[in-house]
């Protein structure tokens, strides 16, 4: 008999595990713990649940809807396929804080309340700020903090929201709000920052290239899904994040193209990518929250291959600049098929897994009618292949031989990569047990001549414009400006300026008091008697509060009878 707990706590414990296991055992524990959360999430039945008291409020630890399904699923398979590639590289340290990230993601996906949902999100926070330290380099250190801070900054947002509605509704649940008050928005926000939504979206390309090969790969997966599938519980059909999600696709698109570092490339096109599953759950039919979840499946597994592909470049030379690479399909070829298929399903390539999902996003906008949304995401289509789809590959893989001759990475690295290389051309290939799990019935069909005809088109002139203005695209030494130059240099620069202006003022004033009460000692007080000058001066202390009280007895009495 199953035991009904939250899958996710198998791997929050696989975390202390790890912590005190090493070798074989460890590896065990490693890939064994996500399956055993797997095959739990499946097992246990429908009306699975599990609540306690807390004060005058529900806690629902374990209540799965249809979508939460969906999210534990491909969660607990991330945390697998990222054990085996980080397997032989990833420091302890970042095993056990990947496995609380990922056990708390589990998590929020079975809260069936705000509170818990809470308490994981934070624990989410602390997990992956863990992750970004593990690198153990003084950049990681850096981003480390910066992210810390944007999250705990989104936490508070969130926890105040939540305080907020729980004391104005007098209800915990973890369900479909409405944006009728402040509480509900500061949830929204709360929920969008952890997303990536600009302009507080800097954090993923400040941080997650700066971690290590294998705690980039799990860091692409968690945060901004949580985000997805709670905006998918909390705001379906809140119109407001259709232009949200325009811009966060075509902000993302815009600062890939312009970057240089490969990894910050694909960091980038998360937020390019999250844009899309935002617009679904804006327009939220039934077609387009399904293609919302159904993406963010996908997008998990494309993006972290992407991301190994990546993390084995920067593990056997030791570069992520476009620049510094080229000409690696000579001496890693399986690094370069699986990075292309990777790149493939991320530009929605038929017959991959982005081409299943993504499309789903774009028909419902069609049929909502909404003209001008189904155009920018066709055009964004276009952009996706230009960035991810094809510079990423070329210029790290082909175009120029910049010399390198690194073999492909390690076994488990390779292993990992091709399980995910798979997934994504069977899940385009085979839509169809993706389409079953997903929290309304499917209709959609991906595979018409009509949709393969334009997806073919799109894809076509978006690649021969590419190379028709490749010189302008050749990468070079430059540095992007973000909205992070804000709070890493504007902020402390300004906090310095008015640090100066403060003890200026300061400063002078205290002169000018200092000067003022000398000047005044020198003229009521006799330096050579030793003692104060003046009419008061010459009665005893007794004497002197007497003509005080009598003053102040009068003034009041003069300001009682007007």
């Amino acid at each position: 008999m199953m035991i009904e707990i939250p899958p996710g706590w198998i791997i929050i414990a696989g975390a202390f595990i790890l912590a005190i296991t090493r070798g074989m055992l460890q590896k065990i524990a490693m890939l064994g713990l996500p399956l055993l959360a797997l095959v739990m999430i499946w097992s246990l039945p429908e009306e699975a649940s599990w609540q306690i008291q807390f004060f005058d409020y529900q806690i629902s630890l374990l209540e799965f809807t249809a979508t939460g399904k969906v999210f534990a699923t491909v969660f607990a398979l991330m945390t697998f396929v990222g054990g085996i590639f980080a397997m032989r590289t990833a420091s302890t340290l970042e095993l056990c804080a990947a496995f609380l990230y990922a056990g708390s993601a589990i998590g929020v996906t079975s809260s069936g309340d705000l509170i818990s949902l809470f308490v994981y999100w934070e624990i989410m926070a602390l997990g992956s700020t863990a992750v970004v330290l593990a690198a153990g380099t003084v950049n990681s250190y850096k981003a480390a903090m910066r992210y810390l801070l944007m999250h705990a900054f989104s936490g508070s947002v969130l926890m105040v929201g939540i305080a907020w509605h729980i004391y104005g509704t007098g209800s915990a649940e973890f369900s479909q709000l409405s944006l009728d008050g402040p509480a509900q928005w500061m949830i929204l926000i709360g929920f969008l920052v952890n997303a990536g939504a600009p302009p507080f979206s800097a954090w993923i390309a400040d941080a997650y290239p700066e971690a290590s090969p294998s705690g980039c790969v799990f860091l692409s997966a968690f945060t901004t899904k949580t985000s997805v599938f709670a905006l998918l519980i909390a705001f379906p059909g809140t119109e407001i994040l259709i232009p949200i999600g325009c811009f966060m696709i075509f902000y993302g698109i815009i600062y890939a193209l312009l970057e240089n570092d490969a990894r910050r490339i694909l960091s980038y096109s998360i937020v390019n990518q999250v844009g899309f599953m935002v617009v679904g759950i804006g327009i939220g039919t039934e077609m387009a929250l399904n293609g919302a979840t159904a993406h963010a499946f996908a997008h998990i597994v494309y993006k972290a291959l992407l991301l190994m592909s990546a993390g084995a470049v920067l593990y056997q030379t030791g570069k992520r600049r476009c620049s510094d690479l080229g000409g690696l399909y000579q001496s890693m070829p399986l690094t370069t098929i699986c990075g292309t298929i990777g790149a493939l399903a991320i530009s929605s390539f038929p017959f991959t897994s982005g081409f299943i999902s993504k499309s789903m996003i774009s028909s419902s906008a069609a049929y909502e009618h909404l003209t001008w949304v189904w155009f920018l995401l066709a055009a964004a289509s276009a952009g996706v292949f230009l960035h991810a789809g094809i510079k990423y590959p070329w210029f790290v893989f082909f175009q120029k031989d910049s010399g390198l001759r690194p073999s492909d990475p390690p076994k488990n690295m390779q292993i990992a990569m091709v399980i995910f290389a798979v997934v994504c051309i069977a899940l385009g290939v085979f839509p169809q047990p993706l389409y079953d799990i997903l929290p309304f019935t499917v209709e959609y069909v991906p595979y018409t001549a009509d949709h393969l005809v334009t997806q073919f088109q799109l894809l076509l002139f978006a690649g021969l414009a590419f190379f028709l203005l490749l010189p302008m695209m050749k990468r070079t030494e430059t540095i992007s400006l973000d909205f992070d130059w804000v709070y890493r240099r504007l902020l402390p620069r300004g906090w310095s300026f008015v640090t100066a202006v403060v003890c200026r003022v300061y400063c002078a004033t205290q002169k000018t008091v200092t000067s003022l009460l000398s000047n005044t000692l020198q003229k009521h007080y006799d330096r050579e008697q030793e003692k104060p000058l003046g009419y008061f001066a010459k009665l005893w202390p007794t004497e002197t509060m007497v003509v005080w009280v009598a003053v102040l007895l009068a003034v009041y009495l003069v300001l009682y009878y007007i």
